[in-house]
């Protein structure tokens, strides 16, 4: 099968196709394009200048891909969209382009972003994260891999959200939030682990009690966050999950989100939150 154009569809001569590339009605790309083998942009979708995207990917309707940073410090220089393979985007999920010379703002593999959802300038996020309808991510966001965010979730610039992480819908998240960890509220709080969304990925019950372990350290010491992060290194730090733990602390610009207090909040939004 070759690759198909409709007629209505404008493809600028620059633009590189892989093969058994679909163009649908009335979509646009761009010269400084390239779009992989087997991927489809359904109609009116947009791919605009420096914009990569991997193989059988799917478009849907009315998006826009490698649009300009809303970015004031923008001043045109060459930065890049960069899309993994096998990644959904539903009708009307934009992604800007990076802001600063040669940054990127880059979606890994096998994600699936709902429709409406905005991923601003320099945001990153891993691979197979899902991102539910209507959330925003704002300059500079860090998604790990694996993690899920639900509808209606706002995030502050350069907040970072850890792998395996789940942030519940219409979240305000001001914080960073740690790997592992199920989150939610306005503003977010840490619940408990994703216990559920790390038993899905095949995490076993031995290495989800440790992660709970690390977490009580960190959360229920009642020291200070970085004597409790030291302690977390001695008594933990051969684990992969504390390591990946104190790297995240390490990069976290933002703080960690704090854990909710269960004798004010009352809302039953798991049943075993005892980190």
């Amino acid at each position: 099968m070759s690759t198909v154009i409709h007629p209505t569809a404008i493809v600028s001569k620059g633009a590189c196709l892989g093969e058994n590339v679909k163009i649908g009605p009335y979509c646009v790309v761009d010269g400084r394009t390239k779009i992989g083998d087997g991927t489809e942009l359904r109609a009116f979708a947009r791919v605009c200048d420096f914009t990569e995207i991997g193989s059988n990917c799917t478009l849907h309707e009315h998006c826009v891909i490698g649009g300009l940073p809303q970015d004031l410090s923008f001043k045109g220089e060459e930065t890049w969209v960069r899309i993994g393979s096998g990644v959904v985007f539903r009708e009307f999920v934009t992604v800007n382009r990076a802001a600063g010379e040669g940054e990127e703002t880059r979606v890994g593999d096998n994600c699936f972003v709902m429709e409406g959802v905005h991923l601003a300038h320099n945001v990153k996020v891993g691979r197979e994260v899902t991102i539910a309808n209507k959330a925003g991510l704002s300059g500079h966001v860090h998604v790990g891999d694996f993690a899920v965010i639900g509808g209606l979730a706002g995030f502050h610039q350069f907040v970072h959200v850890g792998p395996y992480c789940m942030v519940g819908g219409m979240s305000r998240v001001v914080q960073d939030v740690p790997p592992y960890c199920l989150a939610a509220g306005v503003p977010l709080r840490v619940y408990d682990i994703n216990k559920v969304g790390l038993r899905r990925r095949g995490i076993d019950l031995a290495t989800r009690s440790l992660i709970r372990q690390i977490y009580k350290e960190l959360y229920n010491s009642g020291s200070t966050f970085r004597a409790a992060l030291s302690e977390v290194g001695k008594k933990f730090g051969d684990s992969q999950p504390a390591k990946m733990i104190l790297d995240f602390a390490a990069e976290s610009k933002r703080g960690f989100s704090p854990r909710v207090s269960l004798g004010l909040h009352k809302t039953p939004v798991v049943a075993e939150a005892d980190i």
